[in-house]
């Protein structure tokens, strides 16, 4: 029986689509598809896999198998769990699962539906692999590929041999392959929200240079892209968060006109309210007034939150440009190698005996690599968790602990050489430190993968939609005239004036006043702060500078500082550079992703009106 369209369903709906967010990683939790089933109150449900640090993790698993490089997940646990239901509740399903190999995934996914006895159209979105445009034939990165060449044309010797180029491709082939009947839809790199962008094009019809309508939908989707997060998952006030077991996965209602309301199953756990969606909206995204898709430039500035009803919030006022001439690519290329190896101490002095342990380890296998005429460590880092308060740095608060953990990251450019270092740390649990415990087997030495970012124009890519054994070639996306981005730096915006603190105004903390999440774009650190009252925001904009902000974070941000206005949410959106150690598989630090840089700033003394102070200390 065929299913009934989704601008069926949206008409059926009074002219609202309903699409459920289930998946926000590779790894999320396997019960958001099925609980969203479950509920009947999705038309459309849509999967995020691929992080930028999933695209690595994926390029050394291709590097092993070139059948695999896909979130065999999707097929083996997902798919096969859900797919009966969906088919039965008409519900289409849209995900970014391919990765690097999306052909090798919808084939696996044709097999399972024909196991299953399902008759599902499965279309598979092509033409994000650009490596042969951008790298020669010995993968060296090509200097005459637009966007590198002025990055290593000075150091040409330099050029990395690529293991993977993706374009993020937008929503115009996922809308095209809806168009022509797809039940399932699966990409390999897109953007995030174009899972989202692309299932509302294709049931509202709308223009691709209806701007407006295309950037709110471009935020519906960034709002569920990561799955809980936008129904209470990292939220700032954690205690607040009911029943986290049975977390609801995100729901947006999606109206013609680009308004939507996000909420949850019904009867699930989470909170959906205002503070815990406005963190979401700026969770990494860069300039808020220009939001960099391939469909839409995005103005988040004047957007608004509010609440209408229990776990119901409707969000609008976004707004959109006409997107720029190029597609970002993210590439890797291998450098070397990296293991990390982690021990529990337990005693008086721990933090001290962790430490010695781990010079111990790097003292005696650096001349075990002299030895063998090895070179020298590329990068080291010592971590004592539960003790020094890394993150923290100068910040961090005097402890005595007598259980930490010791974090020793490494990396080399010889593999032989972290077979040694990894043969070394067992050995600890009984020539050095008392109480030296909690060694989980032997660490694994793991290809260090990093990440280059730059830009291709996109006539060079061309996109295409294959749907059983057909292909439509849809060619690149179509260039509109360029626009032009206006940061809305601080200062910028004479309603919301700066108001500079008192004398005799009490110190509280960040926390006390504000919200905030941090997220990461490569070692970039996004810290998105939200004031809890709107008036409050004057004075606290006026203590959380680029300079303060700098300064407090000074022992991990080594670039600088940006801060932009987010007035619709009376809000302020941080971008240091240079501040996860390079980020993802490149930094050897136990939070690479930038997770706790929020938590760290929350931590920083602000001065607030003394009646602000007292209600906080009352609890008010």
């Amino acid at each position: 029986m065929a299913m009934r369209s989704l601008k069926q369903r949206a008409a059926n709906r009074g002219g609202v689509l309903h699409i459920g967010g289930a998946s926000g990683f590779w790894g999320d939790s396997a019960v958001g598809a099925p609980q969203l089933l479950a509920s009947g109150q999705c038309d459309v449900i849509v999967f995020d896999y691929l992080a930028e640090l999933t695209l690595s993790i994926m390029a050394a698993q291709r590097a092993k198998n070139p059948a695999l490089g896909y979130a065999t997940d999707f097929i083996s646990v997902t798919l096969k769990t859900i797919a009966p239901q969906a088919a039965q509740q008409g519900v289409r399903l849209i995900s970014n699962a391919g990765g690097l190999n999306p052909q090798a995934c919808a084939d696996a996914a044709r097999t399972l539906l024909a196991e299953l006895g399902l008759d599902l159209k499965v279309a598979v979105v092509l033409g994000d692999d650009v490596l042969p445009l951008v790298a020669h034939a010995d993968r060296r990165a090509s200097l005459d590929a637009p966007g590198l060449h002025e990055r290593l044309a000075a150091q040409p010797e330099l050029a990395p041999r690529l293991t993977t180029a993706n374009a993020y491709l937008g929503a115009r082939p996922i809308a095209a392959a809806l168009d022509a009947g797809a039940d399932i839809v699966i990409t390999g790199r897109c953007v995030d929200s174009a899972v989202t962008l692309g299932a509302l094009m294709h049931a509202f019809d709308w223009a691709w240079d209806d701007f407006d309508r295309l950037a709110q939908a471009s935020l519906a989707g960034h709002v569920i892209e990561c799955g809980c997060q936008a129904t209470g998952g990292l939220h700032t006030d954690w205690h607040l968060v009911p029943d986290w077991p049975h977390i609801g996965y995100p729901i947006v209602e999606c109206a013609a006109d680009g308004g939507f309301v996000v909420t949850k199953p019904a009867g699930t756990g989470g909170l959906v309210a205002p503070q815990v969606v406005a963190e979401q909206v700026l969770y990494e995204i860069g300039d808020p007034a220009a939001y960099l898709l391939p469909d839409v430039v995005c103005d988040f500035t004047g957007v608004t939150v509010q609440q209408l009803a229990e776990h119901r919030v409707a969000v609008q006022g976004a707004r959109g440009r006409a997107p720029g001439p190029h597609y970002k690519v993210s590439a890797t290329y291998l450098d070397g190698w990296r293991c990390n190896a982690q021990l529990t101490i337990v005693g008086l002095d721990a933090a001290a005996k962790a430490r010695r342990t781990a010079e111990a380890v790097l003292q005696r296998t650096s001349e075990m690599f002299a030895a063998l005429k090895l070179p020298p460590y590329s990068r080291t880092l010592i971590e004592i968790l539960g003790s020094e308060e890394a993150s923290f740095g100068p910040h961090a608060q005097a402890s005595n602990s007598r259980e930490v953990v010791l974090h020793l990251a490494v990396r080399h450019p010889v593999k032989a050489a972290l077979e040694i270092f990894a043969r070394e740390i067992a050995p600890a649990g009984t020539s050095w430190a008392p109480g030296t415990t909690g060694a989980s087997g032997r660490p694994s030495p793991a290809p260090s993968i990093q990440q280059l970012s730059f830009l291709l124009h996109k006539r060079h890519v061309s996109a295409r939609v294959g749907l059983e054994r057909a292909e439509k070639e849809l060619g690149s996306d179509p260039n509109f005239a360029p626009s032009q981005a206006a940061a809305k730096q601080l200062g910028s915006d004479p309603n919301f004036p700066v108001a500079m603190p008192q004398k005799d105004w009490p110190e509280l903390r960040l926390i006390d006043v504000a919200w905030a999440r941090s997220g990461d774009k490569g070692d970039v650190s996004n810290i998105g702060v939200i004031a809890r009252q709107p008036h409050w925001l004057p004075w606290i904009r006026a203590q959380l500078t680029p300079q303060t902000v700098r300064q407090w974070l000074a022992h991990r941000v080594l670039g600088e500082v940006r801060v932009f206005e987010v007035p619709g949410i009376h809000a302020l959106n941080f971008l240091c550079d240079q501040a996860l150690g390079g980020g993802g598989m490149a930094s050897l630090r136990n939070d690479p992703l930038g997770k706790g840089m929020a938590q760290v700033l929350l931590a920083m003394p602000i001065q607030a009106p003394p009646e602000v102070a007292a209600a906080v200390n009352s609890g008010v």
